[in-house]
Order: C-alpha cells, then sequence, then structure tokens
C-alpha cells in the first residue's frame, strides 16, 4: 500500500507498505536540491541507498520459491531494516518536519510496520508496483467511461476489471476465460456456495487448457 488512510477501513487484512513508495521520497528531495545530488553523504542520498539496499536483494531472489525467499529475508534485509531504522530516528530529529526530506523520513517512521510487513511472508512483495501497472489502463481510460457515474457502477467496473486483470496475472486468455465462465456458471445450481466457485476462479488448476495462453 501507498500509505492511502482508507486502507485501514478495511477488516481482516494485512497491510503491507510499499518501499518504492518510501523511496520516492527521497528522490522527490534529491530533485528538489539539483546540489545534493552529487553528495553521496547527503541524507537524501543516504536515505535512497538504504532503500537501494534492499531492492537490490530482492533483484537476487526473484526466482527462488517463497521459503527461500523469507529465509534470505531473515538473513540479508533484518540487518538492512535494522540499520535504516536506526538512522531514520537519528535523522529526525535533525530534520525540519515539513521539508521533503523530513517528509521522506516521516514516512518510513509513520509507515514502518506495513513496510516491514513483507518480513513475515515469503509471498509478499516490497513493493505494490505490479499492482499499480494492473490498475494502468482503468486509470488512464477512466475519462472515457463516464457511464460508471455511480456507485452501482464503479461496483460493476471494479469488478470486472478484477476479474480482467487476475486473469491475465494467473496466465490466462481474458476473453476465453470469459467465455468459459459465461458457459459454465449458468449450469450451477447454486453460485452463493463458495466452495462451488472454487474451480472456476483463475488459479485453479482445474480450468481447461483452452482458457489458458500458449
Amino acid at each position: 500500500m501507498d500509505g492511502y488512510a482508507g486502507y485501514h477501513k478495511i477488516k481482516d487484512v494485512t497491510l503491507a507498505g510499499c518501499w518504492a513508495h518510501a523511496r520516492r521520497k527521497y528522490d522527490e528531495a534529491l530533485k528538489a536540491a539539483p546540489e545534493a545530488r552529487n553528495n553521496p553523504h547527503g541524507v537524501a542520498a543516504q536515505g535512497l541507498a538504504w532503500c537501494n539496499k534492499l531492492f537490490a536483494i530482492e533483484r537476487e531472489l526473484q526466482e527462488v520459491t517463497a521459503e527461500e525467499r523469507l529465509a534470505a529475508r531473515k538473513e540479508q534485509s533484518q540487518a538492512v531494516l535494522d540499520g535504516y531504522y536506526a538512522w531514520l530516528r537519528q535523522q529526525k530529529s535533525r530534520t525540519m518536519p515539513k521539508s521533503l526530506l523530513g517528509q521522506a523520513i516521516g514516512y518510513s517512521l509513520n509507515q514502518w510496520e506495513k513496510l516491514t510487513a513483507f518480513m513475515k511472508d515469503g509471498r509478499l512483495e516490497i513493493d505494490n508496483n505490479r499492482g499499480e501497472r494492473t490498475i494502468k489502463p482503468f486509470v488512464i481510460g477512466r475519462k472515457n467511461w463516464l457511464f460508471a457515474y455511480t456507485p452501482r457502477g464503479a461496483k460493476a467496473s471494479a469488478a470486472i476489471y478484477s476479474v480482467i486483470e487476475t486473469a491475465k496475472e494467473n496466465g490466462l486468455h481474458p476473453f476465453r476465460y470469459l467465455t468459459y465462465l459465461f458457459e459454465q456458471l449458468p449450469q450451477l445450481a447454486d453460485l452463493s456456495i463458495p466452495q462451488a466457485l472454487e474451480r472456476f476462479m483463475p488459479w485453479s488448476p482445474q480450468l481447461p487448457d483452452t482458457c489458458r495462453l500458449n
């Protein structure tokens, strides 16, 4: 998540913070002070370097299992997190809180519990870039879809986009997958039973090969 307060209203979920947003705060501080960009010892550059260390570790873990990723994080990332947190607390008292640099430091401190959630599960990513890329087509085109200007229309729009984008993430051909759903779901006796729908989920191994890409 990016720190949006609305997420806190969602019940029974664990919120995972986005390190890309934390990192971006330091990049913005550097852009506002060009003279600091060439100074690797500057505070903004140091903050950026701490974030980069975590991303460097994650790049090496892209092809491993979730269990192996979690073990490597405990061995490598935890030390970076401990060092970064100590650095944050040290810099907080030395930085104007309303400055861009102060906001960058404050963001990481305020979001710390969520930013460290990825240490609990190897399946979690350290940023939500993939999620943001997934909703990008909808964000770009939303002005063209003015028919969805009611809460009911927004819910319908969100539902169909969720189905299509989740199908893509699971290697399905969206059109063929939707065709399969429209053919099969009307034959179910009771759509309110979650167990009956499980075999139709985008991640189900029971889906026919015709629904899959390649």
